[in-house]
Order: C-alpha cells, then structure tokens, then sequence
C-alpha cells in the first residue's frame, strides 16, 4: 500500500495545534511502517525547508500551498505518483480527478459558533472562511469528498455526527502528549522547585477568551502570566489595555520548543479559559512535563484531562484564582500530576498511528 501523508501544515517556525499534530502523527507512522515492506510512506510538502522536519529517509513530493487556488487540483496532480490512500490532517485537500482513497480530517466545529479566521490567513481565505462556516451545507459536500473522515477526539467525533456532517465513516485518530512524559519521581521533585509563573499557551482568537485569565490576575498578586503565542500588534495593544493595575502580564510573541518545554517544567501551572477545543493539546503537554492545569469546564476537557485538572467555569476570573491558589496545597499538586502523567499514558502517538494504518488498511481492501 503507498500511503502518502499530506505534511503541508506543518509550520516550519511555531507549531501551531495543526502543525503539531502532522508533525507527530507523521513521525509516529514512519515508526510504525518502518518494519513493514507493506507499506511504502511518503510526505506531501509545499515548502522544501518541511523536509528537514519530518522523518529521516521519508521520501517527499512537493504540492501546492495548501492556500494556493491550485489546491482544488492537488488530487489530480497526485495521479502522478498514484498513491492508494492520502490522509490529510485537514478537511480542504482537493480532490478533483482523485484516483487513490481519501481520509479528510475535520478537528472541531468551533467555528461555526466562533467564525473568525486567524488573522495569519491571506484575505480571500478569510473571507471564505466566514463564508464557509456560515451554513452546514459546505462542510458536508467537503466531507462527502472523502472516502472517511477522522477527528481528533469522541467530543467532536460525536458533534459531526449530531450534526449529521457527513455519510463517511467518522474515526478517530486522536491528539496526544509528545512523549511518555517525565519520569514520576522528576515530576515530583519538580513540585518542590514550582515558582509562581502561570503559562498560556495558544492563540489570541476570542474564543480563546485570554481576557478571563487577565482578570483572574487581579486576583493572584504576586504571580506573573506568561503569555507564549504569536500575536498581532494590534490585538496585543487591545489586551495589555485590560490587564489589571500591578498584575504582571508578560508577551513573548512566540517560543522554541525548549523554552516552551522549560516553562512548562518550572510553572505553578498552565491555564487556559477557551470557550471551545476541538482537544486541547498543551493540557497535555504540561502533563508531560509534570506541570498542573487549570482549565474551562469544557466536555473536550473532560475527556482530555478527567481528574488530572482544576476546572473553572469559562468566564469567572474569581474561580480561575481560587483553582491556581488550591495548587498551594501540596497533596493536591501531588495528586494532580501523578493524574496528569497517568492519562498522558492511556492514548499515545503510537496508538493514532496504528489508528491511522487500520483506516487506510481498511479502505485500499475495498478496492
């Protein structure tokens, strides 16, 4: 079977959730087919510089952007190479004149209850953007495309079916921690060298609602919020207006994977308010790194993280305090991370991968 991987999202700077995802789900698959003369693996890319970040050896074809108006045509280029299944972490892979098995992936339906793009997207898309998640109708005729669909979690997996988005087969091949994480003992031993840093990681988009972690900071005197994503000029100006008189609010603009990592190992705990997930990636990443969370009672949340977590409703600031100040207490912190560490072991990448390769088994059988 010739399995070609769709590695356009990942990001050659920051990973963004997208970025990661394809970079960890590719790598985990490499592992998985690299014993097995079955299979020959392949990456689709868009930029040369992807290369050099996906699996040594892997061999790589070089598409269309995947915001290029020449996406519509990717399928159809594909019959060049003749794969028999192309997974892609996305939903938007175009499939015109296709000839091999399609597996699209929708991650969430935040927005359609929060249709704002990211502001990095080029206008035109933008403005499909908006376009696209104001009817239901599109979203089905795009997953329709496809020969099955997955997702990232059974919260969205049940909201597209709820929804009835699409006839396909819905699967999911889930998000998970990058690693087993730290050792238990490091991870306790971490609690005792905690300071009081509290760390936000992902994007400024309101949905994300970063404004009820600024609140909450009113709140924690003493303590410093560490603000990690990318943002605009322009919405950083419009968020430091409404950080509270004497909190200390810090924006980095964007962080290394080492750093990132670092700040996970040595914060009293990462928060996060989102209004919505479609998973929740660095809840698990500062499992990994023996970190305690804080987050939104969310369903997605629930599923990610069950009692590892402290959880507050979305905009209550006073609630969000009162969840980092219960951390103080050392045999909930204890609790907590042992937790954290348990869950991140329950789903690894190994087990998406192996998730991903029964699907594409399943429909190069069909014929």
């Amino acid at each position: 079977m010739k399995l070609l991987f769709d590695a356009r999202y990942i990001r050659t700077d920051h990973h963004d959730g997208i970025s990661r995802y394809s970079a960890e789900l590719l790598a985990a698959t490499a592992r998985a087919v690299a014993s097995d003369p079955r299979v020959r693996l392949a990456a689709l890319i868009s930029d040369p510089a992807q290369a050099a970040l996906i699996s040594d050896g892997l061999p790589t074809l070089l598409g269309p952007s995947v915001t290029s108006p020449a996406e519509v045509l990717t399928g159809a280029l594909l019959s060049r190479y003749a794969p028999d299944v192309v997974f892609s972490p996305m939903q938007t892979m175009g499939s015109l004149g296709r000839r091999h098995k399609l597996i699209l992936t929708l991650h969430d339906l935040i927005y359609y209850e929060h249709p704002q793009p990211p502001g990095d997207l080029p206008l035109p898309v933008q403005w499909g953007w908006r376009a696209y998640h104001k009817a239901w109708w599109p979203q089905r005729l795009t997953l329709n495309r496809a020969d099955a669909v997955a997702t990232v979690s059974e919260t969205s997996r049940q909201q597209i079916l709820a929804h009835r988005l699409t006839k396909r087969d819905v699967r999911v091949i889930a998000n998970a921690a990058p690693s087993a994480g730290v050792p238990e003992d490091e991870a306790l031993a971490r609690l005792s060298r905690r300071g009081t840093d509290l760390v936000y990681m992902g994007s400024f988009l309101p949905y994300k609602n970063v404004e009820t972690l600024l609140r909450a900071m009113a709140h924690l005197p003493g303590r410093t919020l560490h603000l990690l994503s990318r943002i605009s000029p322009a919405r950083r100006a419009e968020l430091q207006a409404q950080v509270p008189a004497g909190a200390r609010v810090i924006f980095h603009g964007g962080v290394g994977e080492e750093q990132y990592r670092e700040l996970l190992s040595s914060c009293a705990a990462l928060i996060t308010a989102s209004r919505a997930e479609g998973y929740g990636l660095p809840l698990v990443e500062a499992f990994a790194e023996g970190a305690p969370v804080v987050c939104s009672d969310l369903p997605i949340f629930r599923e990610v993280a069950g009692d590892a977590a402290g959880y507050a409703p979305a905009d209550d600031d006073a609630a969000f305090a009162a969840r980092v100040r219960e951390l103080t207490n050392p045999t909930m912190a204890h609790e907590r991370v042992l937790a954290g560490l348990e869950r991140i072991c329950e789903h690894t990448w190994e087990d998406s991968a192996r998730d991903l390769l029964d699907l594409a088994w399943e429909l190069h059988q069909r014929g």
